[in-house]
């Protein structure tokens, strides 16, 4: 039984996700958080399987964030796929932006050494 819960998401994490979607005063039982632990992941090693397939058949190791926007798509999953694929391009946008200011801030950090010296 100890390996099973290994390969489960945390219960506590899981017990947040679910809190934030209720109202302030609802209570959870042990029982539905357990119950939603093990359907969400078996849930993410399905599509997450999925993908891995796809990678296999493309000889590639790594799977990726378009990998698993395909797989719920293939899956069926439509609505959330294109949720996701508009969440994944926010993101890769943010890291973008985040990694320009990185290399600005690095840029003028190096301009006040050079003045100093």
């Amino acid at each position: 039984m100890g390996d099973e819960h290994d390969k489960l998401l945390p219960v506590a994490n899981v017990g947040r996700i679910m809190k934030r979607v209720l109202p302030p005063t609802a209570k959870i039982s042990k029982e539905a958080k357990e119950t939603i632990q093990e359907c969400a992941t078996e849930f993410i090693s399905f599509v997450t399987g999925e993908a891995s397939d796809k990678c296999q058949k493309e000889n590639r190791k790594t799977v990726n964030g378009d990998d698993i926007c395909w797989a719920l798509g293939s899956l069926g999953f439509d609505d959330y796929s294109q949720a996701i694929v508009r969440y994944l391009h926010k993101h890769r946008e943010f890291e973008r932006e985040r990694a320009s200011a990185k290399i600005a801030v690095s840029s003028q950090n190096n301009n006040i050494e050079e003045e100093t010296n």
